[in-house]
């Protein structure tokens, strides 16, 4: 399958970004981030494609409105002083239908290099005339890596949170 070269614009109403991380050694919680913008720049080489993306941290939703207020405090994503993430790639690697994108994130104002695994699910036009192009991708993280430090020892050993985040994207865009 092969990826039709335009630019295109994350649809954020169609798309998701979602996180996952160990709670109390004993479960994983789940969240996403409900706002979000980005562009695809996709070129008839792939290797000379790009992607950019910037997620509003305050639109943290994990179903628990005492906990998303935590996470946007201080402690975690300091949305007060840093607003805003940004992830902006460097290079693409692989195959049109699965694919490595590499790029900088920016968490909390802290760059960090990460890998991408993105499956191309393929294109088509809506009911409204629009061509979309669907992309899947997955990544982890480590929170300390961009000063996300806070946690709490547990009775029993260990700490209350993993430091380790797995990323999650489905995303649809539509061509410009």
């Amino acid at each position: 399958m092969s990826i039709p070269a335009a630019i295109y614009a994350i649809d954020a109403s169609h798309s998701e970004v979602a996180f996952s991380i160990r709670h109390a050694g004993i479960a994983k919680v789940r969240g996403r981030f409900t706002e979000f913008t980005g562009e695809i720049v996709v070129a008839e080489d792939l290797a000379a494609s790009r992607a950019s993306a910037v997620i509003e941290a305050s639109s943290v939703d994990t179903g628990n409105a005492q906990r998303d207020g935590h996470l946007q405090s201080s402690d975690f994503f300091s949305v007060e002083a840093q607003p805003q993430w940004s992830f902006t790639s460097t290079s693409i690697t692989g195959a049109q239908d699965e694919f490595t994108l590499a790029g900088e994130l920016t968490i909390n104002g802290t760059t960090k290099p990460v890998e991408i695994d993105v499956e191309y699910n393929g294109t088509n036009v809506d009911a409204y005339g629009v061509t979309r192009v669907g992309f899947s991708g997955t990544t982890e993280i480590a929170r300390e890596d961009f000063g996300i430090t806070w946690n709490a020892p547990l009775e029993a050993g260990g700490f209350l949170l993993g430091d380790k985040v797995k990323i999650f994207l489905e995303i649809s865009a539509t061509k410009a």
